[in-house]
C-alpha cells in the first residue's frame, strides 16, 4: 500500500461520523501505529495515558504520542465503548470489550469489520511499519510500537533505510 493511499484511508477514517467509532479506532491505530489486530483487541483503557494536554497509547516503552484529530477520536471512543451495559462488563478494563463478561473483543471480529471500511489489515500494517522504519531508527521503531528489534531491522533493510547503521545503546553516557 503507497504512503498516500494509507493516510488518505487515516483522513476518511477520522472524518467519517457515519461509521461506527469502535472500528474507526481500531482501524486507526492499525494504520498510524501498524499494530496488529491481535495486538488491538488486548489493549485496556490503562494503555491510555493522560499526561497533562497530552495522550499517549502504550504499546511499547516509552508510549506513543497521539496526535490530535487521533487523541480526540480515541477520547470520544472511551466514552461510548460498546458492551459495557451488562451487569458483568461494566467495569471492563478492555478498550474493546467483547460480549463475554471480563473478555476482550474477539480478534477474529475485527478484521472484517475494518475491511468493511476499505482497510487492508495487512497491507496497511505492513504500509504503517515500513514508513515508520523509514522515517526512525529501527530499534526505536521496535521499542516505541512492541516489535522484535529483529523485525524493524529487516523491514528497514527492505526499505533501504538510511538508518540501517544507527547503535542502539545508551549514548548519554
Amino acid at each position: 500500500m503507497p504512503e498516500r493511499d494509507r493516510t488518505q484511508l487515516l483522513g476518511q477514517l477520522l472524518t467519517d461520523d457515519r461509521t461506527p467509532l469502535r472500528t474507526r479506532v481500531a482501524a486507526v491505530i492499525l494504520l498510524l501505529y501498524a499494530q496488529p489486530v491481535t495486538r488491538i483487541t488486548r489493549l485496556t483503557v490503562d494503555d491510555i495515558i493522560h499526561d497533562g494536554d497530552q495522550i499517549l497509547l502504550r504499546l511499547g516503552d516509552p508510549p506513543s504520542p497521539m496526535p490530535e484529530p487521533v487523541a480526540a477520536l480515541l477520547l470520544e471512543y472511551l466514552g461510548q465503548r460498546t458492551n459495557m451495559r451488562t451487569a458483568t462488563n461494566r467495569n471492563s478494563r478492555w478498550l474493546f470489550p467483547g460480549r463475554r463478561a471480563g473478555q476482550p473483543l474477539q480478534a477474529r471480529t475485527l478484521p472484517p469489520l475494518i475491511h468493511e471500511l476499505g482497510v487492508p489489515t495487512t497491507a496497511a500494517r505492513t504500509a504503517a511499519i515500513r514508513q515508520h522504519v523509514l522515517d526512525l531508527p529501527a530499534p526505536i521503531v521496535a521499542t516505541a510500537f512492541g516489535y522484535h528489534h529483529v523485525t524493524t531491522t529487516r523491514l528497514a533493510a527492505e526499505a533501504g533505510t538510511t538508518w540501517s547503521n544507527y547503535a542502539p545503546s545508551d549514548h548519554g553516557r
